[in-house]
């Protein structure tokens, strides 16, 4: 392929969304997409085959469920505006409240029209890097315990908590212990409760016979409450890569950077941001940080840098079995999930194009950017 592009492979997403409907299924929850990590529009058809709702943070993300999916959105956002509260109402099925204070200025205009939530802070999180750790000291996210009335208001009909990232069902069986100790007292008085995303149930090593067997226990000990689990990436997990070329290969000080028609800032932001290091096709990680001079003098070790103008736009280091050309491809493994949600124009750089590789074998392009794209944005 001529440009860089993202590529979603059909049989694998369907792979995954068979998963999930099966553990919903068997377990008696509802499992909804998290838009934050995956809003690829144009496949919502198949995922309307799999499941029927989906969660918003924002007004376009409520507008995207209510227009393009067909069904009224689960929305919560640490803080909503005058300006967009009625509209955001009107797309949502259900709507969650950050704080107190907001639940006091807006809920009487969402009574009647969307459920009420309020989201908790347990307090307790196993993420370990802080930058995605809801529950960290000082969290804007959330009430804790000690905040709440011992009655809550009639119109709060449900608990929202988030506290994992691609995590594992071990973790959810240990935060549930934390979120019953300090929450189940106000259980009797709600309707459902949304146990938020993270839960990674369509990697190899997931426990999913515990997942449902955690889930039926929760059931069995409140059986009024409507379980909700709002992933993001275990739905586009391992779905596709992003496709890139090498455009130049320069040195400095023995290091050799191949500089690709990609930017890591801004189309693979997160592994700058967590940090993680991808999987590439055909190439092994190598951790050079530290290491002895006869590593970094490995044949057919290169750092991969970005195309636009920000000095740490590259990682290191990776070792191909063969010297890297101009014009060839470097492939980024499981590059749907977040990524294709968290791109920018910085710099002007144009968006790699999206295209969804079907079930038949053939490659059908969903979206190709250009400058008007980079322009409009500047409207």
């Amino acid at each position: 392929m001529a440009t860089p592009i993202y590529i979603i492979e059909e049989k694998k997403l369907r792979n995954n969304l068979r998963l999930i409907a099966d553990v919903a299924k068997k377990a008696d929850v509802e499992i909804i997409l998290a838009f934050k990590a995956f809003a690829l529009w144009k496949t919502f058809p198949i995922f309307r085959e799999y499941i029927h709702s989906t969660t918003a943070s924002s007004l376009s993300e409520a507008k995207l469920a209510k227009e393009e999916f067909g069904a009224k959105a689960h929305t919560f956002s640490p803080a909503y505006t005058d300006d967009e509260i009625d509209e955001i109402i009107n797309c949502s099925s259900h709507l969650t409240f950050n704080s107190l204070s907001q639940y006091e200025r807006y809920h009487d205009r969402v009574v009647g029209k969307a459920s009420i939530g309020l989201r908790v802070n347990p307090e307790y999180s196993e993420v370990g890097t802080m930058l995605y750790n809801p529950c960290a000291p000082g969290t804007r996210f959330g009430v804790s315990a000690d905040k709440l009335p011992e009655v809550l208001p009639q119109d709060i009909e449900g608990f929202h908590c988030h506290c994992h990232c691609e995590s594992g069902a071990d973790v959810l069986e240990r935060t549930l212990v934390h979120i019953e100790e300090k929450f189940a007292k106000w259980f009797p008085q709600l309707k459902w409760l949304n146990l938020g995303g993270g839960h990674l149930m369509t990697r190899k090593d997931y426990d999913i016979p515990l997942l449902i067997n955690i889930l039926k226990g929760l059931h069995e000990r409140y059986p009024w409450l409507k379980i909700i689990l709002e992933p993001g990436s275990a739905f586009a997990w391992q779905t596709g890569p992003l496709v890139s070329h090498v455009v130049d290969i320069v040195e400095d000080k023995a290091i050799r950077t191949a500089i690709l028609d990609v930017s890591f800032t801004c189309h693979m932001p997160d592994c700058l941001e967590m940090p993680y290091y991808p999987d590439v096709r055909g190439a092994e990680h190598v951790d050079v940080e530290g290491a002895p001079s006869s590593v970094l003098q490995t044949p057919f070790l290169y750092r991969l840098g970005g195309n636009s103008c920000l000095s740490g736009d590259f990682m290191s280091s990776w070792r191909f079995d063969h010297e890297l050309k101009v014009g060839e491809e470097v492939i980024f493994e499981d590059m749907i999930h977040y990524t294709t949600v968290k791109t920018c124009m910085f710099n002007g750089i144009t968006h790699p194009a999206i295209g969804m590789l079907h079930e038949d074998g053939n490659v059908e392009i969903l979206r190709t950017f250009g400058y008007e794209d980079y322009r409009n944005r500047m409207d």
